[in-house]
């Protein structure tokens, strides 16, 4: 028997529950995998609480990312044996799979070979993030060298990811943060600005940071009323791109008249993990920059798969910099 996270009712991180179940062979089209160490996203905890896009099924795992070795091979898959290490993209809903458990089954699709000597800890803390700031900044060419960038909500592992993203093709992060604690981690972590919200005025300084032009790109997990103070910080021609919604909150839509003609989107990975060429461009151009170590993945707290109910605890504290890891012992 394996283990599995399960939870029959929405709630707080109480309603996660360590079982054993069966996970058995997997069917075309799939993998079973040995799991060493699964990441966390703030999407599983939207998930669990009913404010996702998209709702359970009870009783329901979740769980997006992991890291492990293949233990057997769907009879249609190609391209894996067993033994070898992988790691898992989110390219599949939670109603179908989830890596939340020590033994899961994936879809192949959504599985790529790592790396031996990258250890599963780390590799369980890129694809949910870097997919993400990819899709964002890179995958249609828009952020250009030396444009400024304006990274919201920075000390999440998205937010991390991003900066270096952006250092990465050259442009240049400006990243915020609500409260003082987290700046100089910020500003260690590569964001060549960082602007605290509670003690200062956001369009103000992102236009003495720019010279009075602008960022060319704002990148937002929170969306709500805010949106209004991020859009007068960008560029005429910028774009202003939504990928969460913390803030539960009706988003306004910035409209010519108050701002710069700015074009506002929403976004999620979804967009690049669903394309095979998207995707086989997105795991090409992350792996380039975790090989040259432009990329270094940023773990802030480790728990074992046992201590699930805490780690959700710890993420909803918001206290984190960076990704939360589970590590999964055999």
């Amino acid at each position: 028997m394996a283990k599995a996270v399960k939870f029959d009712k929405l709630g707080g991180p109480e309603v996660l529950e360590l079982r054993e179940v069966e996970v058995g062979e997997p069917g075309p089209g799939e993998l079973r995998i040995r799991v060493d160490a699964i990441g966390l996203n703030r999407a599983e905890v939207m998930f669990r609480t009913g404010v996702y896009f998209y709702q359970p099924s009870f009783p329901s795992g979740l769980g997006y990312e992991a890291a492990g070795v293949v233990e057997a091979v769907g009879p249609d898959v190609t391209g894996f044996a067993v033994g070898d290490p992988v790691g898992v993209v989110p390219a599949f809903l939670q109603t179908d799979y989830g890596t939340y458990g020590d033994h899961v089954l994936v879809p192949a699709a959504a599985t790529f070979p790592r790396p031996a000597d990258i250890a599963p800890e780390v590799a369980a803390a890129v694809w949910m993030a870097y997919i993400t700031a990819y899709g964002a900044f890179v995958e249609d060419g828009h952020t250009r060298p030396g444009d400024y960038v304006l990274i919201t909500a920075a000390s999440s592992s998205v937010g991390l990811s991003a900066i270096q993203i952006a250092n990465h093709i050259g442009a240049i992060p400006i990243a915020t943060t609500r409260t003082a604690d987290k700046k100089q981690r910020l500003l260690d972590a590569g964001a060549a600005h960082v602007i605290v919200t509670e003690d200062e005025d956001l369009p103000t300084r992102v236009k003495e940071i720019t010279g009075g032009v602008g960022v060319r790109t704002a990148f937002d997990p929170v969306a709500g009323p805010g949106v209004d103070e991020i859009a007068q910080g960008i560029s005429a021609g910028g774009r202003l791109i939504i990928y969460g919604a913390l803030d539960l909150r009706p988003t306004p839509l910035p409209i010519a008249m108050s701002f710069p003609a700015l074009s506002t989107s929403t976004y999620t990975l979804f967009e690049v993990t669903s394309d095979p060429v998207r995707l086989a461009r997105a795991v090409a151009f992350v792996n380039g920059g975790l090989s040259t170590g432009s990329f270094k993945p940023v773990i802030d707290r480790t728990f074992d798969l046992d201590d699930i109910v805490e780690a959700h605890r710890y993420m909803e504290s918001n206290v984190q910099v960076g990704k939360i890891v589970i590590t999964v012992r055999h």
